[in-house]
């Protein structure tokens, strides 16, 4: 079987952890700042584990990852 190409975008965004879960970051941090609270920043940062629909998904995109 040929070599599986990995989805360089989801390679970017992504992260494994090594029981196998996926971390993303969170959305809406990037611009736009001012008009957002201190409040919502502060709980917009760090990373989130992704949902398990989307697992199956991110496994096919990252196979070696």
């Amino acid at each position: 079987m040929p070599k599986l190409k990995t989805h360089r975008g989801a390679a970017k965004r992504f992260k494994r952890t090594k029981s196998g879960k996926f971390l993303r970051s969170k959305a809406f941090k990037q611009h736009i700042l001012n008009s957002k609270s201190t409040k919502r920043k502060r709980r917009l940062r760090g990373t989130v584990v992704v949902a398990a629909v989307d697992t199956p998904k991110l496994r096919r995109m990252l196979p070696y990852k």
